[in-house]
C-alpha cells in the first residue's frame, strides 16, 4: 500500500510551531480527519503543553537531545505510519536528525528573517519534500496571504504558547493538510479494527457516542467523571481491544479491568499492542526508562522519566520495575506512550487503589479497592508532604 503523507513542520526556534501543530491537529481533529502527531525532537512536548497551566509546563518540560539511536527509532515509526502523520522536528535538527526529513513528504516552513528562511529553505530543498506552505511567523499583527498558489505564502500571527492559532491564512493552511489527509476515515477505522488480535476491540468514538460523552467537532471531550460509566458498560476479565484517541487514565483503567485476560490497544506507530506486566525488582540504573518512588502517608508517587526521551516497545521486555510497600496507593505519572500506561497499571494492580497523573487534570483513580476512593475521583499531586 502506498504510504500515507508526513508532514513536517520545520523551522528555527521560538516561531511557534509546536502551537501550529497542536492548532492543526485540533482543527483537523473537528473534521473528523484520522491522522496522528509525531513530535520528533526530545522536547517533553505534546498537546499538554499548550492546555495546561504555563507555569506547570515551565517546571515539568523536558529537554534532550536525539542520539542516533532515537532518530533510527523515529526514522522506523514515521516510514511505518498507519495514519497521515504531522511531524514537528523542532528548531535545531542536527545532521543526523536530518534524517528524519527523509521520512516524510511534506513540509510547512515558519521563519522570522531572511537568513534562517534561505538555510531552511536549502536543508528542505536537500531532501526533496514537496513544499506546502512558506510563513512569515511574528506574535503581534495581522495574517496576511501574499500567494495563494502552489505554495501558501504569507503572514501568520499569534502562534505563542498556551493558545490556539486562528486567521486568515491559519484558515488557508488547514484546508490544504485537510485535502492532503483526504482519506476515508470509517474505512480506515474498519481496516484498523479488522486487524485486532481479540474478539472484543472496542472504538472510543463509538462508546464516547453510546455513552453520552460530549465531543468537541469530533473529538471525544473524556473527563474522570465518565470512568464509572465505561467500567459499567465494558466486559470484565476478558480480552480487549482499545481503538481511538482517549487519555491515558481512560486506557489505563480499561487495561485493569480486561486483567487478566489479554489487553491490546492500537498505536498508530506499531498497530496492535500488548500491555504487559513487568517484573519487580531493582532496575538497571542504565535502562531506558528510570523510575523514582516518592513515599507518602498512604500512598507512592511513581514518578517515570525516559533519559532518551523514546522507550521502544521492543524494549518493554528488559524493563524491572521496584517494588513499592503494601497497603499504599500509587500515583503513576511520567510523559510516557500509553502502552507503557498500561503495562504499569496492570504491573502495580495489587495496590489498593491507582491513579494516573494528567498534567490537564490532575492524578485520575483509575482503580480503587479502599472506600476512600472510587474510580474517577480526581486527586492533587502530591497529595500531601512526604514523610
Amino acid at each position: 500500500m502506498e504510504l500515507f503523507p508526513a508532514i513536517l513542520i520545520g523551522g528555527p526556534p521560538h516561531m511557534g510551531k509546536s502551537v501550529l501543530t497542536y492548532s492543526l491537529t485540533h482543527a483537523l481533529r473537528e473534521r473528523g480527519i484520522q491522522h496522528y502527531v509525531i513530535r520528533a525532537y526530545p522536547d517533553g512536548e505534546g498537546d499538554w503543553a499548550n492546555e495546561s497551566d504555563q507555569k506547570l509546563v515551565r517546571r515539568i518540560r523536558i529537554k534532550g537531545q536525539g542520539i542516533p539511536q532515537w532518530v533510527d527509532r523515529i526514522c522506523r515509526d514515521i516510514a511505518a505510519r498507519h495514519l497521515p502523520l504531522i511531524v514537528d522536528v523542532g528548531g535545531r535538527p542536527t545532521s543526523d536528525q536530518e534524517r528524519i526529513f527523509d521520512c516524510c513528504t511534506h513540509a510547512i516552513l515558519l521563519t522570522s528573517d531572511e537568513d534562517t528562511h534561505n538555510a531552511w529553505q536549502a536543508m528542505l530543498a536537500r531532501h526533496g519534500l514537496i513544499p506546502l506552505a512558506d510563513l512569515h511567523s511574528q506574535l503581534h499583527g495581522r495574517d496576511i496571504i501574499t500567494d495563494a498558489g502552489p505554495v501558501l505564502r504569507g503572514v501568520i500571527t499569534g502562534l505563542e504558547r498556551g493558545t490556539t492559532a486562528a486567521g486568515s491564512t491559519f484558515d488557508a493552511l488547514v484546508e490544504r493538510v485537510a485535502r492532503i489527509f483526504a482519506y476515508d476515515p470509517n474505512e480506515l477505522r474498519r481496516t484498523h479494527l479488522a486487524l485486532a488480535p481479540v474478539e472484543t476491540a472496542v472504538d472510543l468514538d463509538r462508546l464516547a457516542r453510546t455513552l453520552g460523552v460530549p465531543f468537541t467537532g469530533e473529538k471525544a471531550t473524556w473527563q474522570p467523571h465518565h470512568l464509572p460509566a465505561v467500567l459499567d458498560y465494558l466486559p470484565e476479565a476478558v480480552p480487549l481491544g482499545i481503538y481511538g484517541r482517549g487519555p491515558n487514565w481512560l486506557y489505563a483503567a480499561i487495561a485493569l479491568l480486561a486483567t487478566p485476560a489479554p489487553f491490546v490497544q492500537f498505536d498508530v506507530r506499531l498497530g496492535w499492542v500488548r500491555a504487559a506486566s513487568l517484573p519487580m525488582g531493582t532496575p538497571d540504573p542504565a535502562a531506558p526508562l528510570q523510575v523514582q518512588l516518592h513515599e507518602f502517608p498512604d500512598h507512592i508517587l511513581v514518578e517515570s522519566s525516559l533519559p532518551t526521551a523514546y522507550l521502544d516497545y521492543s524494549q518493554l521486555e528488559t524493563l524491572t520495575m521496584p517494588p513499592v510497600p503494601a497497603g499504599f496507593g500509587i500515583i503513576l505519572s511520567g510523559k510516557l506512550p500509553l502502552w507503557l500506561y498500561t503495562s504499569l497499571a496492570i504491573t502495580y494492580r495489587a495496590a489498593p487503589w491507582i491513579a494516573v497523573y494528567q498534567p490537564q487534570v490532575g492524578a485520575v483513580v483509575i482503580y480503587s479497592a479502599d472506600p476512600a476512593y472510587t474510580g474517577g475521583d480526581v486527586l492533587p499531586l502530591p497529595l500531601s508532604p512526604p514523610r
